[in-house]
């Protein structure tokens, strides 16, 4: 009962009452509709088949004919099945029939009002004829004169209209009792939940909730506000009188006149949206929340909660503060330390301090540092040494601070001397007040605090025990002063970066090394010779040294020897592996061997030296190297040149035209088993060969094609000398970041002239020799020589007369004048002579003896057709 008699009871009946009502009377309304539109549809069905049937063509030359009955009653009959109708009736003008549905019926008199219709009108009634209550209409029949000749009657049960609708009475019953149902369940949901708003309550039990709520609302820690739509307080609890320093009789009067700030008086009157918006009241910061009262329907105005959020926001400051921090310190773990150069990884500590951490930061290294070398020990010493100022980063570059590059020395007194020598960093919150700092420089101190300067931290840049410089972070007007955490931060950055930067210092150490281990087995310079005029270049790459390697060797008969070889691999021992190498072709050079013969022994020289490799823990496995050797002699302008695994050289002609001359390929030196082959090409005197290592051509950002394309346009201008084209080609080819050797060789032929060689063929017979020396002798005097005539005439007999004695075929002399005077005897013997003493019983045997003695040096090369036997004078 307590529960019926509750506002949530009562409003549950009430609207169930009313709901049932007006399902009642829609039923009700539907029956009455359904009843009416039975009658209409009766009539409307019934008039329309009269009128049909009394207009139908040949209906008057019928009712005039002998026996209408006979012609109408099938007729009627079978329209009557068609139109949907009771009956249709024809009768004469007097109302007897002549028609209907029951054949009995005919001849008697119609059932019906008929006057209307005898005078030309149609009659339509409701009437209780043979076939029951029905809905007839009478039509006139008129012949062309308009002159009534019979009635034409139709009519319809109203229970057979009214069948169809009683059908869907069920429907319309269900409909509604759905009706019900919904809006009984609709009536119980909201009663529900008005029940459980009110939890069941009365007046007196809500009146108490009420006051408990009032209560509630003036005991919580957030103000609320709630403003009327006239802009006028209508609540306002006691946390919001204190937050707002509201007065006590604040209800009913108007927000802008309570005396708040213009902020906030605005938001609590403009009943606009607002999250936490953090707005100053005194010195409190408050987060207020508005919304207005009316977005579902209610009362214009708004509603506003306050809370003090100025402790909240002060530890929200810290927390962002410490986010930023660990940002920062994540950003200088990657960014710092990308390459291994020394005053890069200092740029990259300054670039990520300034700006976010500092205004202005600065690295000072000491000079050793930046050779590789070792540097000072911690505590080693109780003053800073010199240091040089190699990376500076700041929003401005018109500061007083010392500049990049600079050299400088701080005073023992300066926080930055002291830092350094005691490996502790030093926080100077205020410059100016700072007597120690000033004692560096007064008068660039001063321009410095002008500038705004106004605190410093500075760092000792320190790893594994050894101090490399300090990092000094500045800040200016407008940034706060540094802190206790601030110097926390500095410290862990220059940590950072100590370590980076002495990773950098070691490898500068090493690389430095290697590369004084590569140019000292490189060629120191380029040897004398007429043959080629010759121009190098040789550029190690940046993230280490390489195996590449280039000579120039002199060769008996005034030619040259040109190699050019790449060992595969970096570090020192690729750089070792090339000066054995290079030895290694000095020496068999020295053999006068030919290209592929040469190529052939270093070969085995590499696969003895890969055997030898892992035994030695220390040094990785040799995977072999490439190498093109060439041999030009000036007196005949042929190049025999031969390759192992090598890229192809670049020939440009004299004209200017370039092209990749086509020699045998050769495997790389190292994998062994198969022969190398030589290729031979005539070169017209000032054409030039480029002999270049895969390095020039070859980059991660450009595949060998497209580097042999730039190489042949850049080489394709005549005129150039060996120097322009090697700058040309560098400039051209040089990528930005050189991760290989490049080594790179031109050469321009020269020819002997004829004047400066003279060439005779002598057949096998001793008394030639006095002939020989006769021939000589004069052509010495031709180049104005008498004084080397004796010398030479003994050399050249001792050669012939053994070339007789002990080859074959004939003999041929040639004598070549260039930076000394060569004499070679040519025979077809491959049977070398050596050098030997005599005995003193013995006749033979002093004649290489004799002639090691006379020339300066000998030899012998061995060619296709057998050997030549060389000595080499110098010239007066």
């Amino acid at each position: 009962m307590a529960r019926s008699r509750s506002v949530a009871g009562q409003m549950f009946l009430l609207q169930l009452l009313i709901v049932l009502l007006l399902v009642v009377a829609a039923v009700v309304t539907l029956v009455l509709q359904a009843r009416s539109d039975r009658f209409q549809a009766a009539r409307d069905r019934s008039l329309a088949a009269a009128q049909t049937f009394a207009h139908s063509p040949g209906l008057v030359e019928t009712l005039r004919g002998p026996d209408p009955s006979k012609v109408l009653q099938p007729l009627t009959e079978a329209a009557r099945k068609e139109a949907g109708v009771d009956f249709i009736v024809v009768t004469d003008r007097n109302g007897v029939r002549y028609t209907h549905p029951r054949p009995e019926l005919i001849g008697k008199q119609f059932i019906g009002t008929i006057a209307p219709s005898q005078a030309g009108h149609v009659t339509i009634e409701s009437v209780h004829g043979p076939l029951g209550e029905e809905v007839q209409a009478v039509v006139p029949v008129e012949d062309d004169h308009r002159n009534v000749v019979g009635l034409v009657s139709s009519g319809l049960k109203v229970s057979s209209v009214s069948s169809a609708v009683d059908r869907q009475l069920p429907l319309v019953l269900a409909a509604g009792g759905a009706a019900l149902a919904l809006a009984t369940g609709g009536a119980a949901l909201v009663s529900r939940r008005l029940r459980r708003q009110t939890h069941g309550l009365g007046p007196s039990e809500m009146t108490r909730m009420y006051e408990h709520h009032d209560a509630v609302l003036h005991a919580v820690r957030e103000g609320v506000v709630i403003v009327g739509g006239d802009g006028r307080v209508l609540l306002a609890n006691d946390e919001a009188r204190r937050l707002l320093d509201l007065p006590p009789d604040v209800e009913g009067r108007p927000v802008a006149g309570l005396g708040l700030d213009p902020r906030m008086a605005e938001l609590l009157a403009s009943r606009r949206v607002a999250n936490d918006e953090v707005l100053p009241v005194g010195d409190r910061l408050l987060a207020v929340n508005n919304r207005p009262t009316d977005r579902r329907g209610g009362p214009p105005g708004s509603v506003a909660t306050l809370r003090d959020s100025t402790e909240l926001r002060a530890l929200a400051g810290k927390a962002e503060a410490a986010r930023e921090r660990l940002k920062l310190l994540y950003d200088a773990s990657v960014a710092i330390g990308t390459t291994l150069d020394v005053q890069r990884t200092a740029e990259e500590l300054t670039q990520v301090a300034s700006p976010r951490f500092v205004d202005y930061a600065t690295v000072d290294l000491a000079e050793p540092v930046l050779r590789g070398d070792e540097p000072r020990m911690l505590g080693a010493s109780a003053e800073a040494p010199e240091l040089r100022r190699v990376a500076l980063s700041g929003a401005r570059d018109d500061h007083p601070l010392y500049r990049a590059g600079e050299v400088h020395r701080f005073a023992s007194p300066t926080p930055q001397a002291t830092g350094f020598v005691s490996g502790n960093a030093i926080l100077v919150p205020d410059l100016a007040a700072s007597a120690g700092w000033r004692t560096q420089d007064v008068e660039r101190t001063q321009e410095i605090l002008d500038y705004g300067f106004h605190s410093l931290i500075t760092v000792p840049l320190k790893a594994r025990g050894v101090l490399m410089g300090i990092a000094n972070f500045w800040r200016t007007e407008g940034n706060d002063t540094f802190e206790e955490d601030d110097l926390s931060l500095a410290e862990e950055l220059a940590a950072r970066a100590a370590v980076c930067i002495d990773n950098a210092r070691r490898f500068t150490r090493e690389h430095a090394m290697a590369v004084t281990l590569q140019h000292s087995l490189l060629p120191r310079g380029l040897p004398e010779q007429n043959a080629l005029a010759i121009a190098y270049r040789y550029l190690p790459a940046q993230a280490g040294v390489g195996g590449d390697w280039f000579d120039v060797i002199p060769l008996p008969g005034a030619r040259v020897a040109m190699v050019v070889g790449d060992v595969v691999g970096h570090g020192l021992h690729a750089a070792a592996t090339m000066g054995r190498l290079r030895t290694a072709v000095q020496n068999f050079s020295s053999l006068d061997l030919p290209p592929d013969e040469l190529l052939g022994h270093l070969d085995e020289l590499v696969g003895r030296i890969d055997q030898e490799s892992p035994g030695l823990d220390e040094e990785a496995p040799i995977a072999g190297a490439t190498c093109l050797y060439a041999i030009y002699d000036p007196a005949t302008g042929v190049c025999a040149m031969a390759r192992a695994g090598h890229p192809l050289p670049a020939l440009v002609h004299p004209d200017g035209s370039v092209e990749f001359p086509e020699l045998p390929a050769g495997p790389p030196l190292g994998l062994g088993g198969l022969p190398f082959e030589a290729g031979e090409l005539q070169l017209a005197e000032g054409s030039s060969l480029v002999l270049y290592t895969d390095g020039l051509v070859e980059d991660r950002k450009r595949d060998i094609d497209a580097g042999l394309a730039i190489l042949r346009d850049t080489l394709a201008h005549p005129g150039r000398t060996p120097e322009e084209t090697c700058d040309a080609v560098i400039s051209a080819l040089l990528p930005a970041r050189q991760r290989d050797d490049i080594a790179l060789l031109v050469a321009r032929t020269r020819r002997l002239p004829a004047d400066r060689s003279a060439e005779w063929e002598l057949p096998s017979d001793p008394a030639v020799v006095s002939r020989a020396r006769a021939d000589v002798t004069r052509q010495l005097s031709d180049w104005g020589m008498d004084e080397a005539a004796f010398t030479t005439e003994l050399i050249l007999s001792e050669l012939i007369t053994n070339a007789i004695r002990h080859a074959s075929g004939p003999v041929r002399v040639r004598l070549l004048r260039d930076r000394a005077l060569i004499c070679e005897v040519a025979d077809g013997s491959s049977t070398s002579p050596h050098l030997r003493y005599a005995a003193a019983e013995d006749e033979g045997g002093r004649g290489l003896f004799l002639v090691a003695q006379l020339a300066e040096r000998w030899g012998t090369r061995y060619t296709p057709e057998g050997k030549v036997i060389w000595a080499e004078q110098p010239l007066p």
